[in-house]
């Protein structure tokens, strides 16, 4: 297995749309605003936090059940930002829609620059063949309120091409979570 550097990246993103919208560089401002950075790094890809939020919420008394899901543990949120309480956790989805090759699998990890806020993004591996956006997974972990920008960086995603293609994919057997369109809850 070999990590993809920023050329294969860019020719898989261009020629075979495995990242749609692309930035072919890093991006760390636009017009005069400074953004947390997004585009093509030397080996992975910086995707965006779109403006779709959803931020749990005690206000039901709802029990977090992966089996038994109730979406009233959440609030909706649209918009530049989107402040995570304390303790708290959200979920969002990335701008960028992802195409992963069949010999590909990804890891996608969070940011330094939230990382260092006390911000944790978690987001399972993008296993070879899941096409979607990806649902982003963030935790606050400080006693304080958080804040993420909308339509910036938050995760950087890693390419990992395998010497052989796996007997099945995520494709081949029909994921629950193959074409993501908004923010996705647990299913079963």
């Amino acid at each position: 297995m070999s990590i993809k550097e920023d050329r294969w990246i860019e020719k898989m993103a261009k020629e075979h749309g495995m990242i749609e919208p692309f930035e072919p560089c890093q991006v760390k401002q636009v017009g005069e605003r400074k953004v947390v950075s997004y585009g093509l790094s030397s080996y992975g890809y910086d995707l965006r936090v779109s403006n779709r939020f959803k931020v749990f919420t005690n206000v039901y008394n709802s029990l977090v059940d992966p089996k038994n899901f109730h979406e009233d543990a959440f609030v909706d949120i649209e918009g530049d930002s989107c402040i995570i309480p304390p303790n708290s956790f959200a979920l969002a989805v990335s701008l960028e829609y992802f195409r992963i090759p069949r010999n590909v699998l990804t890891m996608c990890i969070g940011k330094s620059t939230y990382a260092r806020c006390g911000l944790i993004v978690n987001v399972t591996p993008f296993e070879p063949e899941w096409e979607g956006y990806v649902t982003l997974e963030i935790s606050n972990t400080t006693p304080l309120p958080a804040k993420i920008y909308a339509n910036e960086g938050i995760a950087q995603v890693l390419f990992f091409e395998g010497s052989n293609e796996p007997k099945v994919s995520y494709k081949d057997r029909k994921g629950k979570y193959m074409n993501q369109e908004g923010i996705t809850v647990p299913m079963l």
